[in-house]
Parts: structure tokens; C-alpha cells; sequence
């Protein structure tokens, strides 16, 4: 990779984004199954759901549903499936850099500044010396932690380590962002701000993102749709477009259309797990 490519979509030559004919991903009739025989058990059945350019979604659904598992798929970290995944029309055989994934644990090396984290990353994907600590500062500053450069993990807060991580994924200019509940061990506060601060580096750059969450509040605030999973197996089996304006702010979810939506979304779910519950006999 010896170009440096701006975050933002990609125009033509004649200052215009192309028209697309095709998802920027599609998830055809994917399922995943565990175990031989008697003991084999599905965990996705036929799950279907496609993503448009920029567009920002929310997987939810209860634990074990099988939403981190699609992700894993999506991001090529899972063999043995069935069905098809495509990118941009091309189909996913393993991991790649036009898909940046973010997990819920951060990753990073302890023994590397939060700079050095960013730069390795770009190392692995080919990107020349020369460029490296420039795009790295650049994505660091993207993410409001430029001035922390220097400082290594330990000496960093769980949220500053996170942007770190955001900031690592972001560096070699993704197509695609997957994210497996990144703020999951954040405090109340700190994931509130970075909520808006992810929301707003999408607003700007326009990528696409495949979100997964088990906070309902969260999947509103961020999303363009939510697409609920039902379980044992999974499936899609409701989806919900969230029409909230944007830019989105903290005020709106104390409003009645985010209420609403909350209340569409945790009936959905408490579904599942009244199913779970009669399954394994503690429900009448």
C-alpha cells in the first residue's frame, strides 16, 4: 500500500461517487453449526440482511443468539459456514483490510505507545515507514488523542484505550468498520461520549458499520436500522429503522420516539427469552 487514501468514500474522476448496483455487504443464507451427530447444534440458520453504502447497523438480540458469531463471519475469523458473504460483491474467503474490526477487549500491546499500536498495524499491512507515523498521527487525532501519542496503555483510561483501538482499525482506511460491543465495559459516562464521538467521525467520513450490542439505548442512538435476532437458532426476525434526525445527541433519548423504539425493540427481545426460558423449563 503505497497511497495515501483520504477516510472518506472514494470519488471518480469527475468529482462523483459512482452509483452503486449492490450492496456494500450482503449476508445470504448464512448459518453455522457446532458438534457432530446428536451433539451438533446450529447457531445461525439462514440468516439474511444486507448493508448499504454508509450505512451505520445494529445487531441485537439476547446472549448466545449468535450476533458475534455473523460478525465473526462477516470479518472472515469463521470457517465452516454455510452460505454466502459478500463485500462489495466479492465474496469473503478470510480476513482483510477493508473490513477494520473492534472488539469489546482492546488489544493493544502493552509494551507499544498508543502511536506505536497505530503504526504497527499499518507495518503489518504494508504501509511504507515514511507514511506510517503520519497516518497514524492523523487517526489518533480523528479519535481526540493525538496529545497522548506517547503514552503507553497502562498509562491510558479504558475509553482513551478503546479510542486507541478505533483509531488502530481506522488507520488503514477500511471500507467497512465491525464492531463486537466496544463499549461493553465502559462506564455509563465515558460510553456516552464516545457514542457521540463515533457518531460524529461516521457523519463525517461516511463509512459503513456493522454493530453488534446487547444495549438497546446504544443500537438506537448509533443506528440507522436495528436488526433483531431471534435465537435457538438465529435468525433476523425483526428489523426496526430507526428515524431519529441526525447529528443525534443525548437529549433524544429521554424523547418519546426513542422511547418508542426502545419499547418495539426490548419486546422483540423479551420474546426470545420468555422462548428460552419455556426451552430449559424455569418459565410456565
Amino acid at each position: 500500500m503505497t497511497q495515501t487514501a483520504s477516510l472518506s468514500p472514494l470519488a471518480s474522476a469527475t468529482g462523483t461517487t459512482p452509483a452503486r448496483t449492490f450492496p456494500k455487504l450482503k449476508v445470504e443464507d448464512v448459518s453455522k453449526s457446532y458438534g457432530e451427530g446428536d451433539k451438533r447444534v446450529t447457531i445461525v440458520d439462514k440468516v439474511n440482511f444486507s448493508l448499504a453504502d454508509n450505512e451505520f447497523v445494529a445487531l441485537v438480540g439476547t446472549s448466545g443468539c449468535g450476533k458475534s458469531t455473523v460478525l465473526s463471519i462477516v470479518a472472515g475469523l469463521t470457517e465452516g459456514y454455510e452460505g454466502v458473504v459478500l463485500v462489495d460483491d466479492r465474496q469473503v474467503v478470510g480476513p482483510g483490510v477493508d473490513r477494520g474490526m473492534i472488539f469489546q477487549s482492546y488489544s493493544l500491546m502493552p509494551w507499544l505507545t498508543a502511536l506505536g499500536n497505530v503504526e504497527f498495524a499499518l507495518e503489518a499491512v504494508g504501509v511504507p515507514r515514511k507514511e506510517r507515523r503520519e497516518r497514524a498521527m492523523e487517526t489518533l487525532a480523528l479519535v481526540g488523542l493525538d496529545r497522548f501519542a506517547d503514552r503507553f496503555p497502562a498509562q491510558l483510561s479504558g475509553g482513551m484505550k478503546q479510542r486507541v483501538a478505533i483509531a488502530r482499525a481506522l488507520s488503514y482506511r477500511p471500507k467497512m468498520l465491525l464492531m463486537d460491543e466496544p463499549f461493553g465495559a465502559l462506564d455509563a459516562l465515558t460510553k456516552r461520549h464516545l457514542h457521540e464521538q463515533l457518531t460524529a467521525i461516521w457523519e463525517k467520513h461516511r463509512l459503513t458499520v456493522l454493530f453488534v450490542t446487547h444495549d438497546v439505548e446504544e443500537a438506537i442512538f448509533l443506528s440507522d436500522r436495528v436488526l433483531i435476532m431471534s435465537t435457538m437458532p438465529g435468525r433476523i426476525k425483526h428489523v426496526v429503522d430507526v428515524k431519529l434526525p441526525r447529528p443525534r445527541n443525548g437529549e433524544m433519548i429521554s424523547g418519546p420516539e426513542f422511547a418508542a423504539y426502545q419499547k418495539e425493540i426490548l419486546s422483540s427481545i423479551r420474546e426470545e427469552t420468555l422462548k428460552l426460558a419455556r426451552l430449559d423449563g424455569s418459565a410456565p
